[in-house]
């Protein structure tokens, strides 16, 4: 969502994907996985799906590691139908591009913004799907919509009024709960059309009997006020969120919840909050 970005240095999590991979592909009904730090029972079986939704904690380097492993496996089972990225605007796609384009014409493509999103975090899985032949999408909003979006009052009715609070609360927290209150409504208005955005982009990319894999921040995924509220409701989809650390989630807001190790804390928003004025 909309706020503040957050990094850390990269890792690995060959570990955390292979045990993912499996569980995308199991035919039980849950499977009790053992995950850092410690036991947890996952959903099973997240496939086939006409879509598959990856939520990521925009800083954990283990998750663009998984990102680039399911993207893997789904090419090589020749079931990703296209993936779809949260990182690069509506609009931007690969699909004219031969599977043999150098890596800046993708990155062109795409209108890949490297200051937002670095582009050795998600490049690896973009690029695997443009030398399979399988075009990548920018989802997100563009940013000269957003000011229209703001002022969209109909974009109120998209989610009910509970989703919508919740909506609500979630952009304060976003935005480190700076924001001046008669901003929150135009702001939580923003975050809906970017949800509409990725939707719009994922039914625009089905493929029958394929998946299509939108990889985004773990908010847009959320099952009660996400993408997928703005997704017919006939539209076959699992949502998959990876979270680092074991803070508590809401399982209703997700099909299955992969944890990684925990990153180290820091307060993202003490940068933002206004200095206290010297004494004296």
């Amino acid at each position: 969502m909309a706020g503040v970005l957050h990094r850390a240095r990269r890792g690995t999590a060959a570990a955390f994907a292979a045990g993912l991979l499996g569980l995308l592909l199991s035919a039980c009904a849950s499977s009790p996985v053992p995950t850092p730090p410690g036991p947890s029972t996952i959903a099973a079986g997240l496939l086939p799906a006409d879509a598959l939704l990856l939520g990521e904690q925009h800083d954990a380097a283990e998750h663009h590691v998984i990102e680039l492993q399911v993207v893997q496996l789904l090419v090589a089972r020749g079931q990703l139908a296209a993936l779809v990225l949260e990182m690069a605007e509506q609009g931007n796609e690969t699909g004219y591009l031969p599977p043999g384009a150098t890596e800046d014409q993708v990155r062109t493509a795409l209108g890949w913004d490297d200051k937002a999103w670095p582009w050795s975090d998600y490049g690896p899985a973009v690029l695997v799907a443009v030398r399979a032949g399988v075009p990548v999408f920018g989802a997100n909003l563009p940013r000269e919509r957003m000011r229209d979006a703001m002022a969209d009052v109909s974009l109120d009715a998209q989610l009910g009024p509970a989703a919508r609070a919740a909506q609500q609360e979630a952009v304060r927290d976003g935005h480190c709960r700076l924001l001046p209150e008669a901003q929150i409504a135009p702001m939580t208005r923003i975050q809906i059309a970017r949800d509409r955005s990725m939707a719009q982009t994922i039914l625009k990319a089905r493929v029958p009997g394929r998946t299509v894999l939108l990889v985004s921040g773990a908010a847009h995924g959320d099952k009660l006020v996400g993408v997928p509220q703005q997704l017919p409701t006939e539209v076959p989809v699992k949502v998959f969120r990876l979270q680092a650390g074991d803070a508590p989630s809401d399982p209703g807001t997700y099909d299955a919840i992969w944890r990684t190790p925990a990153l180290p804390e820091k307060d993202y928003c003490a940068e933002l909050r206004p200095r206290p004025k010297p004494a004296g």
